[in-house]
């Protein structure tokens, strides 16, 4: 019986690179059906212990599924009406904070001219520019707003099918390989679960200590719309490194509009980045765990590109995606590369110079023992015995 002969590694690589070709232009081109698919696969995993309880309480699984799904929606319909509210009167003030920022402009274009000597007109074009590229905007947004709407009436069915047959798609999964790698494709699906499960639960509890942290540091400062910016900022950081700057952009400009102190801007800039700081080395390793582990070149990489295939739903879905595929890549002996280069292990933080000299100055040199003269053991002479 001869063995099979190993493909060479620049075929192998063509294919994977063919794959995920093939499966980037599926999902652009069927994106009305696979995000909505994605999130409510993810919704059902978080789901899932929900069911099980109720089930173990004699709950019928129908029942159990309508339960744990109105409960998702009322939580979700509460946070698009706690939005829509503070949007709604944030957009009353429109006009004044249109007012104050033609202001601010007409501010910055003196200023450009005369320190840059670029003239007013040619300011003016680039504004104009500016506007073509905010009217585009603000129709995919129109555009978003509408796919928003059917993703949510496609939400709850696939939820409800997937939670109703999700045995019978467990087992299609095993089945589909050999009976030695079963239990390898168990343990993956098992350890996906895992990972979603940790990672959207802890997402939930990271946005709105966020909130309440930006909530906070925003009353302090005494801007005006503290409890929008504090929601919105903490809902665009569920969107790494890009999420947060963006927010950053717009809570400073909207206070840099609507206070009358300027520094007031400053503050809030530096409000999100020191929750930032706290969220990304205390809040998020402690609330979402170590277990979705995925270096920042690989996230930011994979936020950008779920957002150049899908919008704002691809940059949500695309951190629970990496993560369910390094986990597949752990555990297949021939992808383990493709694992360590997902995994953030291979950079390990090392102490710096300054940090090391500090140590050794504080560190204390080890107390010698007391010397102890030797014992001097005198053995008596044996007696005689008489016989």
């Amino acid at each position: 019986m001869t063995e099979s002969r190993q493909q060479p590694f620049y075929l192998r690589f063509s294919m994977i690179l063919l794959m995920l070709i093939l499966i980037g232009f599926l999902i652009r081109w069927a994106n009305d059906i696979i995000i909505p698919f994605a999130l409510a696969i993810l919704l059902a995993i978080l789901l899932i212990p929900v069911n099980r309880y109720l089930e173990k309480r004699k709950v019928s699984r129908v029942s159990s599924i309508f339960i744990s799904i109105g409960i998702s929606f009322i939580f979700l319909f509460g946070l698009i009406y706690f939005l829509s509210t503070q949007i709604l009167a944030f957009l009353d003030d429109i006009p004044e904070i249109k007012r104050k920022l033609n202001g601010l402009i007409s501010q910055i274009q003196t200023g450009l001219y005369q320190r840059f000597g670029i003239s007013i007109r040619e300011q003016k074009t680039y504004l104009e520019n500016a506007k073509g590229s905010g009217s585009t905007i603000i129709g995919t947004t129109f555009i978003s707003l509408k796919d928003t709407l059917f993703i949510l009436s496609l939400l709850p069915i696939y939820t409800f099918l997937i939670l109703y047959y999700r045995d019978m798609l467990k087992k299609f999964i095993v089945d589909l390989f050999k009976q030695e790698h079963k239990p390898r494709v168990e343990d993956v699906l098992r350890e996906s679960k895992g990972v979603i499960q940790s990672y959207m639960v802890g997402l939930l509890m990271e946005m709105g200590i966020v909130a309440i942290i930006n909530f906070t540091g925003f009353s302090i400062i005494g801007i005006d719309y503290a409890i929008f910016l504090a929601v919105f900022a903490a809902v665009l950081n569920l969107i790494p490194y890009i999420g947060m700057l963006i927010a950053s952009i717009f809570c400073t400009l909207i206070a840099l509009t609507t206070s009358e102190n300027s520094s007031d801007a400053v503050w809030t800039l530096v409000v999100l980045w020191v929750v930032q700081f706290f969220d990304n080395n205390i809040i998020m390793p402690k609330v979402v765990g170590s277990k979705v582990k995925i270096n920042a070149l690989i996230t930011i990489l994979g936020v950008l590109l779920g957002g150049a295939l899908a919008g704002i739903p691809g940059m949500f879905l695309s951190i629970p995606g990496i993560a369910i595929l390094k986990v597949i890549f752990e555990r297949v002996e021939e992808l383990k590369p493709w694992g360590m280069l997902l995994s953030d292990d291979i950079t390990p933080n090392s102490p710096g110079r300054i940090y090391t000299r500090v140590a050794q100055l504080r560190r204390k040199p080890p107390l010698k023992p007391p010397v102890v003269p030797p014992v001097e053991v005198i053995v008596p002479p044996p007696t005689p015995t008489s016989e």
